[in-house]
């Protein structure tokens, strides 16, 4: 294994992680509270998530595609590489717009409809993952070679 490839992975893995707790653990511990605090902490969550995440995935892209230039199993680095530009595809075309919004949301703002707003964003999340958690997969297969 090659820097690169090592750094490619320590970086994709834990953005996987992180997107994968948000859905199996961090939405349903907070979609569980009491009142208006599941609301307050995904807009919290949406603002600070929001900031840090475009750097994460266009950097794991950035460091995927390095690695796929220089692996000798490239195949699998470049359609890891389409995998996450794919996520992040999705990501600007249907998960940020509802970000956006849900962000700024608080109990006497949110709209009438935000618990349906939240859950098309919980499903495409999904997708999200599963591309994400193939990406890595190939990712790894790439580095290891």
């Amino acid at each position: 294994m090659d820097w690169l490839s090592i750094v490619a992975v320590v970086v994709v893995g834990p953005m996987v992680g992180v997107e994968a707790s948000v859905a199996f653990v961090i939405n349903p511990i907070v979609d569980r509270l009491p009142g208006n605090a599941g609301l307050l902490a995904r807009s919290d969550g949406g603002r600070m998530l929001g900031r840090a995440m475009p750097f994460w995935y266009v950097g794991s892209l950035v460091l995927t595609v390095a690695t796929a230039l220089l692996s000798p199993v490239a195949w699998a680095a470049w359609t890891s590489a389409a995998l996450l530009a794919l996520s992040i595809g999705l990501s600007v075309a249907v998960l940020v717009p509802i970000n956006n919004r849900s962000k700024n949301w608080t109990p006497e703002t949110a709209p009438s409809d935000w618990r349906e707003q939240v859950g098309r964003w919980d499903r495409y999340h999904l997708v999200r993952i599963a591309l994400l958690v193939a990406a890595f997969a190939l990712l790894a297969v790439a580095a290891a070679a």
